[in-house]
């Protein structure tokens, strides 16, 4: 049986989803860890870390 990575890990999202609303927009990990679509997660101390989107080419240059 595999251990899901610590909330704290740099693989945190590796971890199985047990739970997910999509209509809701967030799924709750193994670990711990809630995923937000627009915001970002949640980490279990209530600790958030924001969305980590790619800058589009056009705008990073």
């Amino acid at each position: 049986m595999c251990r899901p990575p610590a909330a704290e890990a740099a693989d945190r999202d590796t971890a199985v989803v047990v739970s997910r609303r999509s209509e809701q927009g967030w799924a709750l990990l193994c670990n711990g860890v809630l995923l937000c679509d627009d915001t970002g997660k949640l980490l279990p101390e209530g600790r958030a870390l924001p969305l980590l989107r790619p800058v589009p080419a056009s705008v990073a240059s």
